[in-house]
């Protein structure tokens, strides 16, 4: 186990056509979808790479499809992966936030791959937030309703319990049930993320920026 008292949590999929960016699929077909995917998280996993230069962050791939050869396959041997296990999207992250916290981190922090906009300086605000024991909680929020990215410092399963994952109503939920709870939440800037045909202009962007 390494030394690292945070732990980046990167949610993903093996890029598998047909079961990979199925919203995407009516639009671009699954092959595309699928390579579409593979791009957004080769993407996250290349400002990953950069937050773990500059500070002592323990990575963790999870995710879903394939087999771990495939997975370090496709994005390295170098990091560090485990399935997701069963259950909907809240129980998953719920046992990845239990996971690390049995494992002795002081914080950790969940994100997926379909924000283009996200980085390692905003990673970093996040756990530089919950390095503050007034807050509980970091919240990114997603302009669909959702959130891209969200931190703790110790395990709250509440938050994971009967949200409509998928849906506008995740964040809104998600703040109601932290304040129930008199959880302090931080909030980061808001980013777009790519799930829908309508969001494709959005990776388009950011592509343009990387490869121009």
């Amino acid at each position: 186990m390494s030394a690292a008292e945070e732990r980046l949590i990167v949610f993903t999929r093996y890029p598998e056509p047909g079961k990979t960016k199925t919203r995407l699929i009516p639009a671009l077909g699954a092959q595309r979808a699928a390579i579409l995917h593979s791009q957004l998280t080769e993407h996250t996993l290349a400002w990953v790479r950069q937050l773990e230069a500059r500070c002592p962050v323990f990575v963790e791939v999870r995710y879903t499809g394939g087999s771990k050869q495939l997975m370090e396959n496709w994005l390295g041997a170098d990091l560090h992966y485990r399935r997701q296990g069963p259950g909907d999207l809240g129980k998953r992250m719920g046992r990845a936030f239990d996971n690390a916290f049995a494992d002795g981190m002081k914080r950790a922090v969940i994100v997926g791959t379909d924000c283009p906009g996200l980085n390692a300086d905003i990673v970093q605000q996040a756990l530089t937030a919950l390095q503050r024991k007034r807050n509980d909680v970091v919240l990114g929020p997603a302009e669909d309703g959702g959130y891209y990215l969200i931190g703790l410092r110790y395990a709250v399963p509440q938050l994971f319990n009967g949200l409509p994952w998928g849906t506008g109503k995740v964040l809104e939920m998600s703040m109601r049930i932290a304040g129930s709870l008199g959880l302090s939440v931080v909030s980061l800037n808001p980013l777009e993320d790519v799930d829908r045909p309508e969001d494709l202009p959005v990776w388009e962007k950011q592509a343009s920026l990387l490869f121009d």
